[in-house]
């Protein structure tokens, strides 16, 4: 079976990963290393990030 591609860019990863501290762990020991509740954590960060550009984009467009 096939992977999936991701979605997230690295650059957005390791930006997320930065701003969660685990950037450190990433780095040194690999994505493997971070735990599980970090990972989920990620993932908020992100949907938040993009709920808010989506939000920004749509006060643009309204404007």
């Amino acid at each position: 079976m096939s992977r999936r591609r991701g979605i997230m860019s690295d650059s957005l990863k390791y930006e997320l990963a930065k701003e969660l501290g685990v950037l450190d762990t990433v780095q040194q020991e690999g994505w493997g290393e971070v735990s599980s509740r970090n990972c989920g954590n990620l993932v908020r960060l992100a949907i938040e990030k993009a709920e808010r550009m989506m939000a920004q984009s749509t006060n643009q467009q309204n404007s």
